[in-house]
This record gives structure tokens, C-alpha cells and sequence, in this order.
């Protein structure tokens, strides 16, 4: 059964680290593709970081040189190292996976729509 689980968020102060974990079991890396997205109150859902299944990786212009996202293909497991935190980055962190069928093994820079499988969230606050 496939499933997505988030862990890892909590409240730091401004300028802390926090690393998120996303447990993809079931699915194979080879095969999908993994974004981060983020939703802070009132606001939609946006991209922050993705993996595609040949390892190709992007970021959001608002996280570049701050986060990083990796992948534990071994333990199906997806992080993103949040550093330098602002205020801003509060939000739920959520960790989605899409199959790449039919797409070129760079895709995961997408919309939030183009994803179908989603985890439950992991909250991060960031304090000034």
C-alpha cells in the first residue's frame, strides 16, 4: 500500500534548521517523482521543492540556497534540509508523489493539481 508521511516540523526561531522527513513507502523512486509544497493560512498551496525520478531537483526562487531536498532511495525516504528560517516559511509542509509515466524523467516542477498522492501535512512555524 502506498503511503506518504510527513515528520520533522516544529517551531524554531528565526534563522534555525529543521529537517523534514517524507517516509514514500511503496513507491519507487525510479518511477516517481517527489515535491515538497507548502500552505500558510489564507494562502494557496506552492511548490517548494521537488525531486524527479532521474534526481534532478528544484526549488522554489523563495528557498533556493536555504533548502535542500535529498532522497534515501533505501529507506523510501524523502528530506528537505530547511536552513536559515524566516517567518515566512510558516506553513504545513506536504509531501506529494506522482508517476512519471508518460513524462520525461526530469518532471516534478509542477503544480499542485498535478500531483495525486499526498501526505497529511507536518506544521512548521518559524518565530520572529
Amino acid at each position: 500500500q502506498k503511503q506518504l508521511v510527513e515528520s520533522g516540523g516544529g517551531l524554531v526561531q528565526s534563522g534555525g534548521s529543521l529537517r523534514l522527513s517524507c517516509a514514500a513507502s511503496g513507491f519507487n523512486f525510479g518511477n516517481f517523482a517527489i515535491g515538497w509544497f507548502r500552505q500558510a493560512p489564507g494562502r494557496e498551496r506552492e511548490g517548494v521543492s521537488c525531486i524527479s525520478s532521474s534526481g534532478r531537483t528544484n526549488y522554489a526562487d523563495s528557498v533556493k540556497d536555504r533548502f535542500t531536498i535529498s532522497r534515501d532511495a533505501a529507506k523510501y525516504t524523502v528530506y528537505l534540509q530547511m536552513n536559515s528560517l524566516k517567518p515566512e516559511d510558516t506553513a504545513v509542509y506536504y509531501c506529494a508523489a506522482e508517476p512519471i509515466f508518460g513524462r520525461t524523467p526530469m518532471w516534478c516542477w509542477a503544480p499542485p493539481k498535478e500531483y495525486d498522492n499526498w501526505g497529511q501535512g507536518t506544521q512548521v512555524t518559524v518565530s520572529s
